[in-house]
């Protein structure tokens, strides 16, 4: 590149002094030559004609020089994998082209052979004509005629022609050929022939007998091993991503996936657009501060943190955050799941990780974010398949080497996110390798205000959309389920054909995320409508008049999804629970089967749903809460979850049995207070029933207008 430009300074600068010398020139003249106007003006001419073409062709060298760089330039910066695909691709179709053209064009197409019959060649052995004879693999004679007959004989001449059928005369055969029954045959006629024509014995022809191999005899074989091996080519180029590395690309499955992220390139979310999580910020919020200015910690002796790993649930933002990282950070972020890490073939996994990490080493200081680790960070104690040669177990040791191991990770930071972590190996989740532990929770109330702010930003709504009775109406769920809420009232407002998206949408949309699209059409007979309206008015009555039972906001008889009918409730946000809380969370459960059995004398199969709820509340409660006084303070629950690869209970069979009963019990006692209160209140029940039928839908108002303000007013304000 240097070389060139001095060039082309060099050619520029030649031209300028062209350039002056010839207006010199050009001045010296006008002024010599002043006297005499025509001679003077004829030379003017000559020397201005003589400057145009001189800067002409100067401009011509100079237009050419640039075509020729550009194209050589042009040459080098074509990425060698635009027809690197399809280098392959030519190889295969000459193999191809050479294995038909080969099959249906045999040896014959290059020699000049003419097939005969025997009875011909009788008539030539006869004449005297043969000169030799070699019988091949017992199939077929090749003949060889004398060369004064093959140049002189008619009988080799072409009838139509005339013109002998073998003009070359260095040609020495063989020239014809014919086929032979058998060998014994073929060798009786020939004898009988000759004595038949009388030819003296010394010059009787004995045919010679050769065994000739012919590729395509073998083509059996080789077709299905070279279509095997195409076969296999394309599948390696496949996997390793689709040829995008030329003919060598079938040896990487070893290289790192990762997609990288650096100042030019990034995923433009910053920790402005991350909503809540405002602990979590904090803390990612400091490595951030420590990539951008280390002096400020490494004076006072602390260190980078080599590894954060972020825990919660599904859809509460961890992936977010990551991005946010990449944002923020505008260091090289290298993004990348732990799936592909995992391959059919065993090491490319570890090849991975150490191409990965030594990627990164020669862009630190950089950040290595690991998406759903627990792919290959699964604990090694845990795995089902504990074989020697397990390819996740080794992807999983070579990252515990490259995150601390013997070498020096200077300034690589790994980030990872997961909602299992349980599962995890505890030599990945030792300080010097995660050193710190982020868990991001479920948002409350005030985060899930900033979500839907920040997710409404995006959307035309009108005065009556309220942020925080949105946040109220939506409790236990995530900042991607807030995201869908958004989403979906605004395609319900398209789909009704509004302009705006209003309050009336969202609260369908809460409907439609948590219990489905609404089945209006779906055929109900009304004996089954009346069921599904005294089961549903059950659990409003029950919920209405018990203490500890969650708020209810509606009850409908519309079927959602694969439900029926449901009663609505606005769950208290509380992160410990009493056992009354628990025993009137059943009841109100069962109150529509207690409804069932009330009026109608009979149950059905409609409270499945409550009767599996109520069967993991009781069970809860006495196997794991320790809230049982005959089981007592003992909580068999396994934090580590290995008891999900258990084949036996932590408990004895005399101990299953009372946790059976004592289960039981729990679900009884529910059952029969839920009974006692609709007993009492039985009037109302069917009130409320009949307005189900009536209405389909009912609210907060309807029932203090049939059931009366609450007992426990303080529970059902919003």
């Amino acid at each position: 590149m240097q070389q060139e430009n001095e060039i082309k300074d060099n050619n520029q600068n030649n031209n300028n002094n062209n350039t002056e010398t010839s207006e010199q020139s050009d001045n010296t003249t006008n002024t010599t030559l002043n006297k005499n106007t025509p001679q003077s003006k004829d030379i003017s001419d000559e020397k201005n004609t003589h400057k145009e073409k001189q800067l002409t062709e100067e401009e011509i060298r100079q237009k050419q020089f640039e075509q020729l760089k550009q194209k050589i330039f042009q040459k080098k910066s074509k990425p060698s994998s635009d027809n690197s695909g399809n280098s392959f691709y030519w190889i295969y179709g000459l193999i191809v082209a050479a294995i038909i053209f080969f099959t249906f064009f045999s040896d014959n197409a290059f020699k000049k052979q003419i097939e005969i019959s025997q009875t011909r060649f009788e008539n030539m052995l006869a004449h005297g004509d043969v000169a030799d004879v070699i019988i091949v693999n017992g199939k077929y004679a090749q003949i060889y005629i004398n060369k004064d007959s093959i140049l002189k004989s008619p009988r080799y001449k072409d009838p139509n022609t005339g013109l002998p059928y073998f003009p070359d005369k260095k040609y020495r055969g063989p020239h014809f050929v014919v086929s032979i029954p058998s060998v014994e045959f073929f060798l009786n006629r020939i004898e009988k022939v000759q004595e038949s024509a009388n030819i003296p014995t010394n010059k009787f022809i004995f045919p010679r007998s050769i065994e000739e191999t012919n590729w395509s005899d073998h083509l059996s074989w080789i077709v299905p091993l070279i279509i095997f091996g195409l076969i296999w080519l394309f599948l390696l180029r496949r996997m390793s991503g689709g040829g995008a590395g030329g003919p060598a690309s079938i040896f990487s499955f070893g290289r790192s996936r990762a997609q990288l992220f650096d100042k030019d390139k990034t995923p433009g979310v910053t920790f402005m657009d991350v909503a809540g999580l405002e602990s979590a910020k904090t803390e990612l919020q400091e490595i951030v501060d420590f990539l951008k200015n280390p002096a400020k910690y490494t004076a006072l002796g602390a260190k980078i943190p080599k590894g954060v790993l972020l825990v919660g649930p599904p859809g509460t933002g961890k992936t977010l955050l990551a991005k946010a990282i990449a944002g923020e950070a505008k260091v090289p972020f290298f993004s990348i799941s732990g799936s592909e890490f995992v391959e059919m073939f065993v090491g490319v996994g570890a090849s991975r990780v150490r191409d990965l990490f030594a990627q990164a080493k020669e862009k630190a200081p950089c950040i290595i974010f690991i998406d759903e680790i627990d792919a290959i960070g699964r604990s090694r104690s845990k795995n089902i398949s504990t074989g020697a040669n397990d390819e996740r177990e080794s992807t999983l040791n070579q990252l515990l080497t490259e995150m601390d191991g013997f070498a020096v990770n200077s300034g690589v930071i790994v980030l990872a996110a997961t909602n299992r972590q349980d599962i995890l190996d505890k030599a990945l989740l030792r300080p010097g390798r995660f050193d710190r532990h982020i868990y991001i929770d479920m948002p409350d109330l005030k985060d899930r205000e900033q979500i839907f702010k920040v997710h409404l930003k995006k959307i035309k709504i009108d005065n009556t959309v309220d942020v925080e009775f949105l946040a109220k109406q939506t409790p236990g769920f995530s900042g991607a389920d807030i995201a869908n809420i958004c989403n979906e009232a605004a395609l319900i407002a398209a789909r009704k054909g509004k302009k705006i998206v209003s309050k009336e949408d969202f609260i369908d949309a809460v409907d439609r995320v948590i219990a489905g699209l609404e089945m209006k059409n779906r055929i109900i007979t009304p004996e089954e409508k009346k069921i599904i309206a005294f089961h549903e008015a059950g659990h409003a009555t029950v919920s209405w008049f018990l203490e500890h039972a969650a708020p209810l906001i509606k009850v409908t008889i519309v079927p959602r999804g694969k439900s029926l009918g449901a009663a609505w409730y606005l769950p208290e946000e509380r992160h410990i629970t009493t056992t009354e809380q628990i025993i009137d969370e059943m009841t109100a459960a069962l109150g529509g089967r207690a409804a069932e059995d009330i009026v109608f004398g009979k149950i059905s199969t409609g409270a499945m749903n409550d009767l599996e709820k109520v069967t993991k509340q009781a069970y809860a409660s006495v196997v794991y809460y320790g809230l049982n006084p005959k089981i007592g303070n003992i909580s068999y629950y396994d934090s580590t979850g290995q008891s999900e690869y258990a084949f036996s209970k932590p408990y004895s069979e005399k101990t299953a049995e009372i946790i059976d009963e004592e289960v039981k019990k729990m679900t009884d006692i529910a059952y029969q207070r839920a009974k006692n209160i609709l007993t009492e209140k039985k009037e109302q029940l069917e009130k409320l029933a009949n307005r189900l039928l009536e209405k389909e839908v009912i609210f907060k108002e309807d029932l203090e207008e049939i059931l009366g303000k609450s007992p426990f007013e303080k529970k059902q304000v919003l």
